[in-house]
């Protein structure tokens, strides 16, 4: 008869015990871990108090903890906020205050006129109309050329010829908006403020009469003045070496801001003797590169030559412990002709060494460029003032800044209305 007692069951085995374990380990962590709101979305950490700690950038709206499920935007420096108690502004703020957050994706949506990452920028405006650049507060320059900051300041004329373009001041990099404020920088031949208008010719008035009209009739002078550096930088022992078959070029800038660049111009070998023939070759060359510019835009000059030294003997024997004099190259430009008869854009001298791959192809000069306590240094500068005037449209006729024409008033013609045709 069999045995009517149920049998004894084995236990089970270790293996499945310990399983059983872990899983209930793992189901007692994960009730922990979703304490925190929504596990704190996969961008934080669970912490004391069911707090999510969330990681860089990210948090849940103003709140830099909840689930940490929305992201930050950039911060910068506000355009416009409240003052703090020290009455400070322009503090940092979520897309510098000209944008919302778009916390999806961490991007600032800018509100009109401000652009950048943060909405750190102003945008210029029309995008400078397709005919110029966007350039930041700290890039724009006093004038078109270095020439016109010296000539408004000529206590501060200590840079000479060192720099090709016009002058940029470092003083604004300490300005709130350095790197924020933006501004149209027009193409040649546009101006306003989005580069939308076309610039017209400008010209002398006709009826423009001098006061005494007796007197001679005044055209600008530029004066060019090169100073060779010497072995010193400061012209002291230089040699006529330093100028002999070396080769630079000039650059004007219209009144329309066109800029056009010379040929090279070659300081021949014996302009310090008394070869009155080298001399007048070296003018000639310098008034025909001038004269040979695109389009005209330099219809006359005429150009003086000197060559000589000036004597530093005591000055530099104290300080240098060597004598000598400074040679200079100087050079006056009259604009005589009817197209620059009014004032002009100082000349910039390109005196930097470019050979191969350049045009013009110059040697370069090594000048005196900064100014020194005593001895003279390299400028350009206006040693007569011109009477004739700059009007657009030669005040004798009406722009249209479509096209870039003058429409001249009944009696006058010409580029920039500078022919009368009848007397009124």
């Amino acid at each position: 008869k069999p045995n009517s007692t149920t049998p004894n069951r084995e236990p089970p085995p270790p293996t499945t015990m310990f399983a059983s374990r872990v899983i209930l380990a793992l189901a007692a962590l994960s009730g922990a871990a979703a304490v925190c709101p929504n596990a704190c979305s996969g961008h934080g950490t669970c912490g004391e108090d069911d707090v999510c700690f969330c990681y860089q950038n990210w948090g849940m709206g103003d709140e830099q903890s909840g689930d940490c499920s929305e992201m930050y935007c950039p911060y910068e420096f506000a355009f416009v906020d409240t003052p703090d108690e020290d009455g400070k502004v322009h503090k940092y703020m979520e897309c510098s205050g000209k944008g919302i957050c778009d916390r999806s994706s961490g991007e600032c949506e800018c509100f009109d006129g401000y652009g950048g990452k943060g909405c750190q920028r102003t945008t210029c405006p029309n995008d400078c109309s397709g005919h110029g650049t966007c350039e930041y507060i700290d890039e724009l320059t006093f004038g078109s050329t270095p020439g016109e900051y010296y000539a408004a300041k000529p206590s501060n004329f200590s840079m000479g010829i060192s720099s090709t373009s016009a002058m940029t001041f470092a003083s604004i990099s300490e300005s709130w908006d350095s790197m924020k404020s933006m501004a149209c920088v027009c193409d040649a031949g546009y101006i306003d403020v989005d580069c939308s208008r076309r610039m017209c010719p400008k010209g002398n008035d006709i009826f423009d009469q001098r006061l005494d009209i007796s007197d001679a009739k005044l055209y600008q002078v530029q004066n060019l003045t090169f100073v060779a550096a010497g072995p010193f930088g400061n012209g002291s022992m230089a040699t006529y070496g330093e100028f002999s078959n070396r080769s630079f070029a000039l650059t004007f800038v219209s009144t329309l801001n066109e800029s056009y660049t010379t040929i090279p111009i070659v300081i021949g070998d014996t302009l310090y003797t008394s070869d009155t023939g080298s001399m007048d070759a070296f003018q000639k060359q310098i008034k025909g590169a001038l004269e040979g510019l695109p389009n005209g835009v330099i219809d006359e000059v005429s150009v003086g030559v000197n060559f000589g030294t000036n004597g530093l003997v005591d000055y530099q024997a104290a300080t240098y412990e060597a004598s000598g004099d400074q040679w200079q190259l100087n050079m006056k430009v009259t604009f005589t002709g009817s197209a620059v008869a009014g004032p002009q854009n100082f000349l910039i001298p390109q005196v930097d060494e470019c050979l191969a791959g350049c045009t013009p192809k110059i040697t370069g000069l090594n000048l005196v460029s900064v100014q020194d306590k005593v001895g003279a240094y390299s400028r350009v500068e206006e040693d007569t003032r011109a009477d004739f005037n700059n009007y657009e449209c030669g005040r004798r006729g009406k722009c249209d800044y479509d096209s870039g024409v003058c429409e001249c008033f009944e009696g006058y013609t010409g580029l920039a209305c500078g022919t009368q045709t009848a007397l009124v």
